[in-house]
Formats: C-alpha cells, structure tokens, sequence
C-alpha cells in the first residue's frame, strides 16, 4: 500500500482546494443540513422503494453509512422507520411504518424532490470560488492546440485568448455562416480541468437541482470512493469537465431564473447557474422573444459585480456568485442591440468576416481529406471564380462542406466510385441544389 507523507498529503490537498472544502460528512451535522430534513428525504426515498437496504440508501442519497445509521436510529426512535429483517446477506432492510407513510406524504407535498442530498447553498458559494473558471490561464500554446485544423482570421486567436483570460463577457458578431458558433464552442478546450458539480443544492427548504446530464460530462471515477470516511471528496458532488451551455432563440427570461413545477413541486436552476464555472453562449442575439434591451438590462449587475440574484418566488432571493465565461453571439450589429454604455461592459467585441480565397481553398482541402475525396485545385478555383464571384455570393467557412457532401451524394446516385474526382457539372448541380434561387418576372 503506497503511504502518503504529511508534506505530500498537504501538496495534494493544496492542488485541489475541494478535498479540504468538501470531505466526506461522517455525522449528520457535518452535512450542513438539518436532521429532520435528511429525515423527511430519508422517508421519501423508502416510500418511493419500499424497502432498501443500507448500500441501497448510500446510493441513493449519496451519503455515507454512518450518516445514514444516524438518521435512521432517529426515524426509528419516533416510529416512522422499522427494520424488515435481513434480505439476501445484503444486512438489515429498512421500511416506513404507517406513521412513517403519513410523513413522507406529507414531505412530498411540500417538495417533490427525490434524489442525492443537496449541497448546503453556503458551501456552494465556497465551491464555485474555489474552482473559479477565471482561475484558468490562457496562452498562445494552448489556443493553437485548441483550434488546431480550425482556419481563422489573422489575429483573432490573439484577440480570444486575452478575451478568455479577461473574466469579461465577450460579444462575437459578424454575418450568418463566418463560424461564430463553431468557434465558440470549441473555447471549451482551453478548459480542461475537471470540477465538482452537485446534483442539488439546498436554499433553505428549497432543494433546487443543479446537476444536468443533458449538460453536465461526468468523470470516470478511477477509484472507489468509499475506502475511508476521513478521504474523498463528498458524495453529494460530480466530477464533471467544466460545462458549456448554449442557448439561442428559444431563450426566455424564465429561463434565466429558478424555476419552481407545481405539477412535481420541484426547482430547477436557470441556466446560468447550471453553466457555473464554465462557458455560457447566447447565441443569434437579437433574435429571442424578448427585446435585447431586456436581456441586457438582466446581466448588468452580474457582469459587473460577479454575483447573481435568484429569485425563488414568495418575496426570497439568493446570491450566487456569477462565475463564468459569458459569450454573446450574433449576426446582427451590435450597435442597433444596445448602447454603448452597455457595449462598454462587454470587454471584448470579436468580429468574424468573410473568407479569403486562401482560406476558403484551405477548408476545401480539409474537407476534402475528411471524405476521402481527391482534392483538385482547379475545381475549388472552379467553385470561386465561376460559381462564387458570378452570383456576388461571399465565401463561407460552411460551403465547402456542404457542397462537397451534396456532390458525393450526386455522385453515388449515379453509381461512380466515390474516389473518382469530382467535376464541374456535378460541383455545379451541388450548387444550384444549395442555394435558393428565384426565377425573374
């Protein structure tokens, strides 16, 4: 067995600050919430089972044994839980009693939720600070192993990377199809240090759940998390690789803010809460239901002051500190979005343009390669001179994709090997299939 020295083990703990913040809570008081809480949560996992044993109870509610043998002894001690024998050698069984029933009834008519308990909202402050995503630092290194293959503008990794390391918004415009979102996406890269997530916090009585696997990686775990109570990090929180979220036209203002079902009697957090140490893209600004002003006029004391305020309905708020990489995306002027005051807040303005005939004959060639298709000079001088410049049409990072894509299918319709080299007259058919043409009156 390897033996950790005092020094090496304070080293580690150094390197990652959330073992020291967040251990393993071996009694109920060291989780951070209160018994009858866990209690009621307790019920309401056995109602919906209706019988478990303890290794059952630990996944469920990702707490460890003795926290459990706490709270069981005091459901027992008020008659709400008894023990159903032992099931299969797996040890004691546990089941509600009809006044245990009564109780989770009546949990779940405050709160539906049912799953891992929550983490304690002042230990998540502590959290998202210690894992800051602005604690990550950017360099020319790591933005060319990032967009590695990717065709970009001169300069403008040089205008992304002191962007990223800034811990400003940043707003990213130009006309539809120039790679705005492709590029942002892939900013995601330059994060790759993984964080803890926990699958719901705790606001007071509120259990509103953070964890989303829709948005949320987690990390293969390389080794059990259950080999001593004083070691590992607490159950209650995944590892997961910094999230990105984006989200676009479909953004609504409920969507910036808890919200509570009345069907499930649940809270979930807003999107900006689940993108917390991590990337959160808006894009095609200007095209949500709301007016910009409005959206904008949301982030202004987040993007300043770096703390959020969440309302849970009922006249309660809570802060949270804003921490993330905001990423406003748009094919529109920014000038005619908001005004310069507000454009003032965002620290970088990023604009993306047409290609250059180089550029479009560099994607031409990788595309190619990823199809397996010969790459013919004269045919991508074909496409610009005779297809592009005649019909005024600018040179987009997605053309050449498309359109190569469009003349394989052509080509294959027809029976020909798919290593033949393509043609104008099939490049040509690609092209009128594409783009959309109106004939003159």
């Amino acid at each position: 067995m390897l033996l950790v020295s005092g020094n090496n083990k304070a080293a580690q703990d150094e390197r990652d600050p959330v073992r020291n913040l967040a251990p393993q809570p071996r009694t109920v008081a060291e989780t951070g919430l209160a018994e009858n809480f866990l209690a009621d949560l307790l019920c309401k996992h056995l109602h919906d089972a209706g019988v478990l044993d303890m290794p059952r109870l630990v996944q469920r509610l990702a707490l460890t044994g003795p926290v459990l043998e706490e709270l069981l002894a005091f459901l027992r001690k008020e008659g709400r839980v008894e023990v159903l024998g032992q099931g299969g050698g797996q040890g004691l069984r546990y089941g509600l009693t009809e006044r245990g029933r009564a109780s989770a009834k009546d949990a779940l008519l405050r709160s539906g939720y049912i799953g891992p308990a929550p983490f304690p909202i002042e230990r998540y402050r502590e959290l998202l600070k210690a894992q800051s995503v602005h604690g990550c630092r950017v360099n020319a290194d790591n933005l060319r192993e990032a967009f590695t293959g990717t065709v970009m503008r001169d300069g403008l990794l040089d205008q992304l990377g002191p962007a990223m390391n800034s811990g400003r918004a940043i707003m990213i415009y130009g006309p539809p199809g120039t790679g705005k979102t492709y590029i942002s996406q892939r900013l995601i890269r330059l994060l790759r240090e993984a964080i803890w997530i926990p699958h719901a916090i705790a606001i007071n009585e509120a259990v509103v759940e953070i964890f989303d696997p829709q948005l949320h990686q987690p990390l293969a775990q390389g080794e059990p998390r259950t080999l001593r109570l004083d070691e590992g990090v607490d159950r209650r929180l995944v590892q997961c690789r910094r999230p990105i979220v984006i989200t676009g036209g479909e953004l609504t203002m409920d969507m910036l803010d808890i919200r509570f079902d009345p069907h499930s009697r649940q809270y979930q957090a807003p999107l900006q809460l689940k993108a917390s140490n991590g990337i959160f893209i808006i894009d095609d600004l200007g095209r949500q239901r709301m007016a910009p002003v409005e959206l904008f006029n949301r982030w202004i004391v987040p993007m300043e002051e770096k703390k959020d305020f969440l309302n849970l309905g009922g006249g309660r708020h809570c802060e949270v500190p804003f921490d993330l990489v905001l990423v406003f995306s748009t094919n529109l002027n920014p000038l005619e979005l908001a005004d310069e005051a507000f454009l003032r807040r965002i620290g970088y303005k990023l604009h993306f343009d047409y290609l250059q005939p180089d550029e479009y004959r560099q994607i031409w060639r990788q595309e190619c390669d990823k199809l397996g298709t010969p790459y013919e000079p004269e045919l991508v001088d074909f496409v610009i001179e005779r297809l592009h410049k005649a019909e005024n049409r600018p040179l987009l990072p997605c053309h050449p994709r498309d359109l190569l894509n469009m003349a394989l299918d052509f080509q294959r319709y027809q029976g020909a090997d798919g290593r033949q080299p393509l043609t104008p007259p099939i490049l040509t058919w690609a092209w009128r299939n594409y783009f959309v043409t109106l004939a003159a009156h």
